[in-house]
């Protein structure tokens, strides 16, 4: 097997660690990277989402929260100093056999081999002792994929919970007591303590068979700084201002969460916008595109996206659901 090149951002800012990120994936073609990094208290919302919709800004605002948006798909997350993020960019090899497992393993067999009982679970849940710690969300870029996910290991769960608003479809109830109930710490069910320095070196080290420490350049990192001011420093990326919509449909399939929003002139499609944590691998934009202007009927709506790779943009969310929904 070939080795993984080990890279770290250096910094806890996360409008910069995305961009980072963002450069590897889109930039170095060749070779497999592994990035261990975190973020100071951050909000990161799914590419798919309504920022809005997400946080709890009240709580967000007095707390001093970044609030950003990656550029894969999935649900809103919570990092904080406790948690710490790892990114796998490698080659996708055959896209129709793409599956979370490949990437999520490496972390399971490691978090066993530190005497936990950690389990692949739902959509992309990582769970030890049947508490969630890690979510994990994919993006294709041309013949290369990101695969990243956060690790829970000793995160303030009042923070975790505050922050984010709660969506009634996955919990029965909103309380703060919903969350804490799902999600857990690794740092709680080790055998033996280790502080997050200790868990980090471990992880470096059991991840991958070989690893070898690598660094960007000077000139990369400029390009990385520009991608962050350029992209994920902008309100446009991290809200975007959202036309109004004539139509709102919304609906949780077990896929995941999927709201179309539906402007209509003259029995056309002049506005379309998709919302949710379904699991999407590439950006919207080619599915937009290709429904403005079409004309308000399920065969034409069919036909306008019957020739694309749906799972790469929705994820276990079928075109007959999609398409049920548009017209619902």
């Amino acid at each position: 097997m070939r080795p993984f090149y080990y890279l770290e951002t250096g910094s806890k800012d996360p409008f910069y660690n995305l961009a980072f990120e963002e450069y590897v994936l889109t930039h170095k073609a060749e070779g497999d990277y592994l990035i261990l990094w975190q973020n100071g208290n951050t909000i990161v919302v799914g590419q798919n989402q309504n920022t809005e919709e997400e946080i709890n800004r009240p709580f967000v605002e007095s707390h001093h929260i970044n609030v950003v948006r990656r550029m894969t798909g999935g649900g809103a997350v919570y990092h904080d100093l406790g948690n710490l993020n790892y990114s796998f960019i490698t080659d996708a090899g055959d896209v129709s056999r793409l599956s979370i497992s490949r990437f999520t393993a490496p972390v399971i067999q490691a978090l066993s081999e530190l005497g936990l009982y950690a389990e692949a679970s739902g959509r992309n849940d990582i769970l030890v002792n049947g508490k969630k710690v890690s979510g994990t969300a994919q993006r294709l870029w041309k013949n290369r994929i990101l695969h990243h996910g956060t690790l829970l290991f000793d995160s303030d769960p009042a923070m975790l919970s505050g922050a984010l608003r709660v969506n009634g479809e996955k919990f029965q109830s909103k309380s703060v007591k919903s969350v804490a109930s799902r999600v857990g710490n690794i740092r709680d069910y080790l055998p033996v303590d280790m502080d997050l320095a200790v868990f980090w070196a471990f992880l470096r080290g059991h991840l991958c068979d070989e690893v070898i420490d690598a660094k960007l350049t000077k000139e990369e990192l400029t390009a990385v700084r520009e991608i962050k001011t350029r992209k994920y420093d902008t309100w446009e990326w991290n809200y975007g201002n959202s036309p109004v919509f004539d139509v709102i449909n919304r609906q949780r399939f077990d896929g995941g969460t999927l709201e179309v929003r539906l402007s209509i002139r003259n029995g056309r499609i002049a506005d379309i916008a998709f919302f949710g944590d379904f699991l999407s691998r590439k950006c919207l934009v080619e599915i937009i595109a290709a429904l403005k202007e079409c004309p308000l009927r399920k065969t034409d709506v069919e036909k306008s996206i019957s020739h694309f790779e749906l799972e790469d943009y929705f994820g276990a969310i079928s075109k007959d659901e999609i398409i049920s929904l548009i017209f619902c």
